[in-house]
Order: structure tokens, then C-alpha cells, then sequence
């Protein structure tokens, strides 16, 4: 079987809610991440296999299979097809994960992956509601609900229950809250995120332009006072707006290839996919997936926990990585280095492809060997990786 190796990976940067990406189509802001990883791999227009592309909301401006009119919109030839995925969160990793196992199976050679959410426009839960108001249905059926009676799957309730089982306080969540907007700010002060966020012109709301190349949510002045001042969202709970991820616009792609693609268009292979996972959970608990996946993974590829050299683990919720770390006894100071959704945002459909965006680039960076990622999602799933880093054209 073939290796997968990661030859580009992109995104936005984020834009907050109503913000600076909010007048930016969906499919727009995908296309404009494959054209970057055309223009700096300088792959053939007409050599991509594919286009697979994660968004969970797939309603209005993102229905139709978006990653068809991803592809289309772009500088690929018409002859790329595209495709899309919902795997809730975790839609743009397993974007990638399908596009690893294309070309690892030998029957494609080089796959565009990734994924967009634009929430401004297409707001969170809009496709059920959709559903429920015009006489549609709502997702879950008669069986489902015969195994689970009377329960409306929750992810705050799951962030909740989370926190209760692995015992993390108020206090815990509020202090890692923190550290995200800290540890976000510091990387965009240094410019750790300069090489992989692309440039997106914008149209500002008194009509002048702009170039849009900072994460907008990153709050630079938080503090612990502010933090513990906000009121949790659920009575008695210990989750607050600022120990949650944001609403977010945002697209990344990454570009996946084999040895024999790397070798006929001279590309620059910067991971290789080492080993992957998926995995179903509590879908009540609901965000502890990470946790058995990141196990699979790391029994698969043979690796300890302590090999790794980075995590990112979406912080959906402060409590999700916080469990994360205290089930698989992991390193803090290795956890989402450079800060996570509390701070930098959470453009579901994209943030799978956006981690590993940053995981490579921040591998680079610091010369580290491998990475970790991991992803919980809506109805008790999880998606896990394991990425090596490598710096070479494959002779």
C-alpha cells in the first residue's frame, strides 16, 4: 500500500461572527484556499483527482454538494470532480482521511481536501430547524428513539457531563480559557501563523477593501477577572461563553498525494499521514470520542502518547481537551500550542483541515516529529491522526 504525504495545507484566517468574512460565499472562501495550494505547489490545474470538502450545514449557500462548486469556482480544470462530506466537526479531517485512503489505495494520485463553514450566513442547527418548520422531519427516528427515549442529544449538555466525569472545575476551565486567547495572541504577535493563513480581500461594511490575514476572535487583553465574570450557560453548570469554542467563517484546504505524484510533479512533501482513526462513543456524552481514538491511533501506529511532539485537540469546549489530556496522560505544554477555538474559532465544517494546517506548520516550525490530532463530533463520533513530519522531495 502507498504512503499519503502532505504536500500543502492552508486556511483563512478566521472571521468572528457578522465579521470580516461574513460577506465572503462559502463556496468562494473554499475556492480561494485550492487556489492557493495550486499556486504554491505548482500542481497542473488538471492533475487533481478530487476535491473533498467538510461542511456541516449543508442548507442555502452550502447545499447543492459544495465541494463540486468548490472545485468549479476555482483555478482547477473542469474536469475535477468534488465532493462533500458531513462528519459534523470533524467534516474537513475526515475529508482528509478519505482523501489519504484515495491515493494510499493507488486508485487516485493526488487529492485536494478540506472544508468551509460559513456561520454567518448558514447559522448552526439552520438545517433541522429547516426541517421541523416545513414539515420535513427531524433527525432523529422512530429507532433512534427507542434507544434513547426522551433524550435530545446535546453537545453542552456533553460538555457538561464531560467536565463532571473527568472532574474539571469551573476553575480549570476558566484558566485553559485563558491560556487559548494567550497562547493565540503570542503566535500572531510572533507570526507563527503568517505561512498558512492566505490573504482574503475584503469588502469592509462603509464599502472600502481590505486584506483580511489576522484571526478576528483572538481577545489579546483577557484576563482571569473577565473569564470568571461570565455567567455559565447552563444553571449550575461550569461552561461559560469563554470556555467555549467561537462562531466562526473560515476555510482550509490540504493537499494529499502518493510517492508517484510527488515524484512527477517535483512536490515538496512536508507529513506524511502516519496512521488514522474514527470511532463512535456515548452519543449523550457525546464529546468524549477523542479519547478512544486517540487511543486507536496511537495503537496503530505503535506510538506512546509520549512520542508525540504536538496535540491539537478542538477545543468545541474547554472541557473536551482538558478531559483529553487527563485520560491519556498527556503533556499541557504540548496541547494546542498556539491556542485553539476558544480563542481562534471554530468554522465546523473547516476546523478539521485548519488543525492540520496549523499541526504541520507548527511541526515545521519546531522541527518536531510527530502530531496528533484529534476532533469530537456531533452524535458521539471522533476522528484521530497521527502525522509525520518530513522535508523532502522524494527522489
Amino acid at each position: 500500500m502507498a504512503d499519503a504525504y502532505i504536500v500543502g495545507a492552508v486556511r483563512t484566517a478566521t472571521g468572528k461572527k457578522k465579521g470580516r468574512l461574513s460577506r465572503i460565499h462559502p463556496v468562494d472562501m473554499g475556492a480561494m484556499v485550492v487556489d492557493a495550494l495550486v499556486d504554491r505547489t505548482g500542481i497542473p490545474v488538471d492533475a487533481v483527482d478530487d476535491v473533498i470538502f467538510g461542511v456541516v450545514m449543508q442548507i442555502g449557500s452550502q447545499a447543492s454538494n459544495l465541494g463540486r462548486n468548490v472545485s468549479m469556482s476555482s483555478k482547477l480544470d473542469l474536469s475535477v470532480p468534488g465532493t462533500t462530506v458531513d462528519r459534523q466537526c470533524g467534516s474537513s479531517l475526515q475529508a482528509i482521511q478519505f482523501g489519504a485512503q484515495a491515493v494510499m489505495s493507488g486508485t487516485q494520485d493526488v487529492i485536494i481536501s478540506g472544508g468551509v463553514e460559513a456561520m454567518s450566513t448558514v447559522e448552526i442547527g439552520s438545517n433541522i430547524r429547516d426541517g421541523l418548520e416545513h414539515g420535513r422531519g427531524k433527525p432523529k427516528g422512530e429507532r433512534l428513539e427507542l434507544q434513547y427515549p426522551g433524550i435530545q442529544f446535546s453537545q453542552f449538555d456533553g460538555a457538561e457531563l464531560l467536565a463532571e466525569k473527568y472532574d474539571i472545575s469551573r476553575k480549570d476551565l476558566d484558566a485553559f480559557g485563558l491560556l487559548s486567547h494567550q497562547r493565540a495572541a503570542e503566535a500572531t504577535r510572533k507570526g507563527y501563523f503568517k505561512k498558512e493563513i492566505v490573504p482574503i480581500h475584503i469588502k469592509l461594511k462603509d464599502g472600502k477593501e481590505d486584506l483580511h490575514v489576522l484571526d478576528e476572535g483572538i481577545r489579546a487583553d483577557a484576563t482571569l477577572a473577565g473569564m470568571e465574570s461570565l455567567k455559565t450557560l447552563r444553571e449550575g453548570g461550569v461552561i461559560t461563553a469563554g470556555t467555549a469554542s467561537q462562531i466562526s467563517d473560515g476555510a482550509a484546504a490540504v493537499m494529499i498525494a502518493n510517492e508517484k505524484a510527488v515524484k512527477q510533479y517535483n512536490l515538496q512533501v512536508r507529513a506524511k499521514i502516519h496512521s488514522l482513526a474514527v470511532v463512535g462513543s456515548d452519543p449523550v456524552l457525546m464529546l468524549e470520542g477523542p479519547i478512544p481514538a486517540s487511543q486507536k491511533v496511537l495503537a496503530k501506529a505503535g506510538l506512546t502518547i509520549d512520542d508525540i511532539d504536538l496535540y491539537e485537540v478542538n477545543e468545541a469546549f474547554g472541557s473536551v481537551p482538558l478531559a483529553w489530556a487527563k485520560a491519556l496522560k498527556a503533556d499541557i505544554n504540548k496541547l494546542n500550542v498556539n491556542g485553539g477555538a476558544q480563542a481562534l474559532g471554530h468554522p465546523l465544517g473547516g476546523t478539521g483541515a485548519k488543525l492540520m494546517t496549523t499541526l504541520v506548520h507548527e511541526l515545521e516550525r519546531r522541527g518536531g516529529r510527530y502530531g496528533l490530532i484529534a476532533i469530537c463530533e456531533g452524535g458521539g463520533t471522533a476522528n484521530a491522526m497521527i502525522i509525520e513530519r518530513m522535508s523532502s522531495v522524494i527522489a
